[in-house]
């Protein structure tokens, strides 16, 4: 049920007044004395308001958005990642400099901007969203959310914009639609209980009229994800990414009984085909990992783990799965394959040029299947990890060295560590060049048995420690450019600092990344040189992007330390400052 307070608040004067309001009194209550009662301030023009032409986001806009807007999390459906604008040039973009910053309500920031029609809607920590002027940074409105007393604020990573509606994930689990022009609530629509073990950390996806959110922690029965419809809120559907007992794939729970199920987090946004009209999500592991340790060996009972560290394919209209395939089974190490589903056009398993779903877990293996069927085609490992032995080329089917399966009662060093070689930082992919930039960092983890009763990593009794890898020379960042077409490595930067947000590509040949230490830097697209490198006053955690307004392409990034992501490895790099106050802002850049 929806609060007497969220009620109260939503019927209150709208956003824009309050903000008005708000002026008045800061203007008012001035140590100056505000304005004498019998002045006349002379007149001047009004700033420029982009939100007065602002158009609805379509259907059709989503399927092929404008090139000057920044419309989803990664900034088409299929999660490429990649701007088709080019004033900006591997010639120029040394000239890069700031053209608007601004301070943001403070705290861990992980929260990719959106773009449209000359506004950009940004997130903040404490479940603040605010709609600014592209090209000025100037706020047009500011919506704060009061949570109860009971529950905490969580880091967002993306929000989504479909016909006059923001639509926003929140800390207390609920979905709010707001108006794009004013902020106004338009519905809110509750999903779960924050005390019964949920949180909600990724954003909504849209398409074909239905919001589809998922959740995650470690509530009983497992996460899910759902549909929502985008004018009303009400719940269409909702898929269950733990399979239900004697449902297919329910029976891979090792006999667990449903109570005793639970992960399958969906911590970031799904992808979507209009073509095939499917969407792609990654459900992450289990977290009570020890009851699936070995299987009971009943007939028709295994320990897989249904859907944990799969592919989902699920049909939005009506939430059914089409198909699935999983990437690892009964993961044991929280090594997760739940990140952005990138959808390609490449050679599929028969030869012919086919859509491909393509994507890697926190291992930096990525494996690629057809979106139609979710038939296995070929896999790629990054090298950043040791325990998966081999794969099979025809199924994918990966062979674990069973000396690196937490439980045997020997303590081991697992290559990556459970913060991810890559993790959730999103790469990016030029469907001209069939090269894919994927953030990582290179690590390995200790894991060594706990005594019964001792606090325990998930549930199989083992500590976890950070490391170097065996082979460092004390680089940890790695940005990796692969060709998806020929399978090979075209060329890999490697740095001290662990990378930290996710990778922006752009026809203009520039490739954009960030890291702990707080320096935005723009590579070269076909050899990693770098061309440009700015610090910024916090660090980044989100994804940088590139858009046009007034005729001028810009790149922006929101910084803001603490996200768990970068929070992982800084041990690693203790002569790097990290920030003493933690803040958060906007940083927006233009050719000079």
């Amino acid at each position: 049920m929806v609060s007497a307070m969220l009620i109260v608040f939503a019927a209150t004067q709208s956003q824009a007044q309050q903000r008005s309001s708000q002026q008045q009194q800061l203007r008012a209550n001035a140590p100056g004395g505000g304005v004498a009662k019998d002045a006349v301030l002379p007149p001047w023009p009004a700033p420029p308001d982009p939100l007065r032409t602002i158009t609805p986001v379509t259907d059709t806009m989503l399927s092929n958005p404008p090139a000057g807007d920044w419309l989803t999390w990664r900034r088409t459906y299929d999660d490429m990642g990649f701007s088709a604008l080019k004033q900006i040039t591997k010639d120029n973009v040394k000239n890069l400099r700031v053209a608007w910053s601004l301070t943001l309500p403070a705290g861990p920031n992980e929260a990719t901007p959106l773009v449209h029609d000359g506004v950009v809607f940004v997130h903040s920590y404490n479940d603040n969203v605010q709609a600014l002027d592209a090209t000025t940074g100037d706020e047009l409105w500011h919506y704060a959310r009061k949570l109860p007393e009971n529950v905490r604020p969580t880091v967002k990573r993306n929000m989504a914009l479909y016909s006059n509606k923001l639509f926003v994930g929140t800390s207390d689990l609920h979905v709010v639609a707001l108006d794009s022009k004013t902020g106004n609530i338009v519905w809110d629509q509750p999903l779960a209980n924050p005390g019964d073990g949920w949180n909600l950390t990724g954003g909504p996806l849209v398409a074909k009229g239905k919001v589809m959110q998922g959740i995650g922690g470690r509530g009983k029965g497992g996460a899910y994800i759902a549909g929502l419809d985008s004018e009303t809120g009400k719940e269409a559907w909702r898929f269950y990414t733990i399979a239900r007992p004697d449902e297919p794939g329910g029976n891979s729970w090792n006999g667990l009984p449903l109570e005793q199920r639970n992960g399958g987090s969906v911590w970031t946004a799904g992808s979507y085909d209009p073509d095939l009209n499917l969407v792609f999500f990654g459900p992450a592991p289990t977290y009570d990992t020890g009851p699936l340790r070995n299987s009971v060996g009943r007939p028709g009972v295994t320990n897989d783990a249904l859907y944990t560290n799969a592919t989902v394919a699920i049909n939005p209209d009506t939430g059914k799965i089409v198909w699935y395939y999983q990437h690892v089974p009964n993961d044991q190490w929280d090594l997760d394959w739940s990140f952005e589903r990138q959808i390609v056009s490449l050679r599929g398993a028969t030869g012919q040029q086919k859509k491909l779903v393509v994507t890697s877990g926190k291992p930096g293996v990525y494996d690629a299947l057809e979106a139609d069927t979710g038939k296995y085609v070929f896999s790629f490992d990054m090298g950043l990890q040791n325990f998966i032995t081999s794969i099979d080329p025809i199924t994918g089917r990966k062979t674990i060295d069973p000396k690196l399966i937490p439980g045997t009662g020997q303590p081991m060093v697992v290559c990556p560590h459970a913060g991810g070689g890559r993790s959730w930082l999103p790469g990016a992919y030029n469907p001209d060049t069939k090269i894919l930039y994927v953030p990582a960092v290179e690590t390995c983890m200790d894991l060594n048995p706990v005594a019964t009763g001792q606090r325990a990593f998930l549930s199989t009794g083992v500590s976890v420690n950070v490391r170097p890898r065996p082979d460092s020379d004390g680089k940890y960042g790695r940005l990796q450019a692969i060709n998806l077409e020929t399978k090979k490595t075209v060329w890999t930067e490697r740095q001290r600092a662990p990378q930290s947000t996710g990778v922006l590509a752009t026809a203009g040949g520039v490739v954009f990344a960030g890291a702990l230490d707080r320096w935005l830097t723009a590579y070269d697209d076909a050899t990693g040189k770098t061309l440009w490198r700015t610090r910024l006053n916090d660090v980044p955690n989100s994804a940088p992007i590139t858009y046009m307004a007034n005729g001028k392409q810009y790149v922006a990034v929101v910084v803001g330390y603490g996200g768990p992501q970068a929070a992982s490895f800084p041990q690693l790099t203790p002569e790097i400052p990290l920030p003493v106050a933690r803040s958060s802002a906007i940083w927006v850049f233009e050719l000079n």
